[in-house]
Formats: structure tokens, sequence, C-alpha cells
């Protein structure tokens, strides 16, 4: 590999560049494995020579680009100081749009800002089956490579859509979905009854759902208090009310 290459394809570990080429790193054997499986196009593939000796990885390289980097070139490929010995570049899928969504039960993620907390509501809600999830444009980009690496693999699952604005789901809100806000003031998670089609939605970590939306929402939900905790963490949440919500279907 070129300098030049090299330092294109480090480049992917920034936003801005992720966006210009459409493209983004995925690290990890399990995660590469998730993405090859799917929908999403791999370009290439970085191993390290240890990696790419390993007869059982082999079956990972079939009908794929595959260059054997030193240990010092995968590096720059990754923001970890102990890399696993593969990493791939896969293409970001055109945007969906939200007026050809069609699942029952939908999440939106308001300006949530840490990068594992938004790979593992992705898990989550490949775990439980949610199809499609919405995310603001003020959320961490889902191509992060933390975000990727939180998701173990689930962000090739499910479809995502980008740069939501809460003024854009009066559209799904037309079509009868109803907006349900995670809320420390709404009424028990466990006494609410679950509308068919509908729209949950969690906030930023520190500030919660904007006023803005929750002027919107059709209802609140909590998840009922019985020690001192001043708050869940909002993956946690995320993962105690969708089970429920899930359940309840």
């Amino acid at each position: 590999m070129t300098q030049d290459e090299l330092k294109y394809y480090s480049s992917l570990l920034r936003k801005k560049y992720r966006t210009t080429e459409k493209k983004f790193l995925a690290e990890g054997k399990k995660t590469v494995e998730e993405g090859l499986g799917s929908n999403f196009f791999c370009e290439k593939i970085f191993v390290s020579q240890k990696f790419f000796e390993n007869t059982r990885s082999r079956k990972l390289f079939k009908n794929v680009d595959v260059e054997v980097l030193k240990k010092s070139e995968l590096l720059r490929l990754t923001d970890t100081m102990t890399p696993q010995g593969i990493t791939a570049v896969f293409r970001i899928s055109a945007n969906k749009k939200l007026e050809d969504v069609k699942s029952e039960t939908i999440v939106y993620l308001e300006n949530i800002a840490d990068p594992g907390n938004l790979g593992t509501i992705i898990r989550i809600c490949d775990w439980f089956g949610i199809e499609t999830l919405l995310v603001s444009d003020n959320t961490v980009d889902v191509y992060n490579p933390k975000v990727i690496r939180s998701s173990m693999g689930s962000v090739f699952h499910i479809n995502i859509i980008e740069e939501v604005e809460n003024n854009s789901l009066d559209m799904l809100k037309k079509k009868g979905y109803k907006l349900v806000c995670a809320d420390l003031h709404g009424e028990s998670l466990y006494e609410f009854n679950v509308p068919s089609k509908k729209i949950i939605a969690f906030g930023n970590e520190a500030a919660g759902l904007s006023e803005e939306l929750l002027k919107r929402s059709d209802s609140k939900i909590t998840i009922p208090k019985i020690g001192e905790a001043e708050s869940l963490n909002v993956a946690t949440a995320s993962a105690i009310i969708l089970s429920e919500i899930v359940r309840s279907n």
C-alpha cells in the first residue's frame, strides 16, 4: 500500500471524509463478518500477516480484495491502540426515506452525544427486532468507529435514517403513528397502553428530549424509580423500555 492510499483510508476515521467519500471503516472479525453477510458493499479488507495466515479466517476473504499490512499501518486505520488484525472498508448505503418506512415500531434518537451509547442502542434495537431507527441531525455520526464497534455489527442489520428533524415526524403521525417520548415525568411504562404504530423517542444523555419534541408527543412514559439514583443511562433505559414495548406487542 502506498502512503497516499494509507492516508486516504485513514481519513475515513473522520466524519468529514466519511461523508464526502460515502465510506466507513469497520474493525474486528465479528463486525467484518456481519458486514460481509449484509447488503453493504465491502470495498476492501486490510489484515495483519498473523490474521491472514489463520486458516479459519480465510473464508472471510472470498470474493473480496484483501491486503496484508504491517501492524504500524493497521494502527493508522483504527482509533484503538490494540487492533484486532482486520479492518474493512464498506460503502455507506443511500439514506432511506421516511416516506418508505413501514415498521410498526420505530425508534427515534434526539441529540445522542456518546458514540458508545448510540452503538449500544443500535445493538438493542437489533436484539428486539426493531427494523427502523431514526437519528436526529445533532446525534453522533452513525459511522463513527466507536459506534460501529459498540454495535457489534448490528449497524449492518437495521434500517437507519440519519439527519431526521423533529418536524419530519409529523409525516409519520399523519400515517397513524403515535409519538411516545421517554421522559422522567411520564406515566409508568408498565401501565402504558402501547399503540399498534408508534415512534419511541429517547433523548440526550444530559438534557433528555427537547421541549419542542415533548410538545409533539402523544404520550410520555417513564421507568418507575424505586431507589435513589437520579437517572438511568440512555442505553440502559432504552433496553428496559423496548423490552416492555415489544413484549406488549
